[in-house]
C-alpha cells in the first residue's frame, strides 16, 4: 500500500510539475482544464468569448485553413487550435507573441493573433511539420528561416511581402546567413527584420522550384532522409 501511495504521489507531482513548466502542452492535453470550450473540429475557444466572438473565431480558422489547403492542395495536419481572447489566458502559453505552433500537434492564437493571416501562418508551420514527421521536425531538418519564410508566403502577410502579382515581392533583401534554429530566430527576428528577409528568400525559392509542388517534394524528400540542402537544390 505504501508503494502504491508513493507511486500515486509521484505521478501527481510529475503531472503538476509538467503543468507548471509547460502550461501550453498541458492545455493541449486538457483544454477544459485551462478554460477552453470545445467547439468541435479540433477547435477550442476561451470560455469567456461571447457568441459573436466565437462565430468570428470560427470564421477566421476556416479562412486560415482554406489558405493553407489552397497552397498544398490538401491538409495532412489536423492540430488542436486553441484561441485566447484575453492576455490572462494566453500569457502562460506564449507570452506576448501573436501565436505559437507546437510541432505538428497544436497551435495557440493570442488576442493579438486572432486574424486569418496569423492563423494561416501558424497552420503553415503545422502542415510542414506534419509532412516532415515528428523526428525531422524535432531535429530541425528544415531550417527555421525557411519554415518562417514559407509561412509568410502561404499566409500572404502584407507586412513582409509586396502584393501578389508583383514581379519580385521582396521588401528586403535576404542575408547570406539566416538563423536555422528557433532560439536563434526568436532572439533576433525583430531587430534584424528577419521575417521580411526570410519571406523574400523563400518567395524566390518558390519561383525557382515550381511553387507548392516544390515544397511538397522538398518535405517528402527530407522526411525520407535527404538533407534540406540536397533536397532544396
Amino acid at each position: 500500500m505504501r508503494l502504491i501511495l508513493g507511486l500515486v504521489a509521484f505521478l501527481v507531482a510529475a503531472v503538476a510539475a509538467i503543468a507548471f513548466a509547460y502550461p501550453a502542452a498541458a492545455a493541449v492535453a486538457c483544454p477544459s482544464c485551462y478554460g477552453f470550450a470545445d467547439m468541435g473540429g479540433n477547435l477550442y475557444l476561451e470560455k469567456s468569448m461571447t457568441a459573436q466572438e466565437r462565430q468570428d473565431a470560427q470564421a477566421i480558422v476556416a479562412q486560415a485553413r482554406d489558405r493553407v489547403k489552397t497552397f498544398y492542395g490538401a491538409l495532412d495536419g489536423n492540430p488542436r487550435i486553441l484561441i485566447c481572447k484575453t492576455d490572462a489566458c494566453y500569457d502562460p502559453m506564449g507570452g506576448k507573441s501573436h501565436g505559437i505552433a507546437l510541432l505538428d500537434k497544436a497551435l495557440f492564437l493570442s488576442p493579438r493573433g486572432e486574424n486569418a493571416v496569423i492563423a494561416a501562418h501558424e497552420l503553415s508551420h503545422i502542415e510542414l511539420h506534419s509532412r516532415l514527421g515528428l523526428e525531422k521536425t524535432w531535429n530541425k531538418a528544415i531550417p527555421q528561416w525557411f519554415d518562417e519564410g514559407l509561412a509568410v508566403n502561404i499566409s500572404n502577410d502584407p507586412r513582409y511581402l509586396k502584393p501578389e502579382g508583383t514581379a519580385d515581392r521582396c521588401i528586403l533583401e535576404p542575408e547570406a546567413d539566416m538563423p536555422t534554429t528557433r532560439d536563434a530566430w526568436v532572439e533576433s527576428a525583430q531587430t534584424r527584420d528577419l521575417y521580411a528577409k526570410a519571406a523574400c528568400k523563400v518567395s524566390r525559392w518558390l519561383a525557382a522550384h515550381d511553387g507548392a509542388q516544390g515544397v511538397v517534394k522538398l518535405a517528402a524528400d527530407v522526411a525520407a532522409g535527404e538533407t534540406f540542402e540536397a533536397a532544396g537544390r
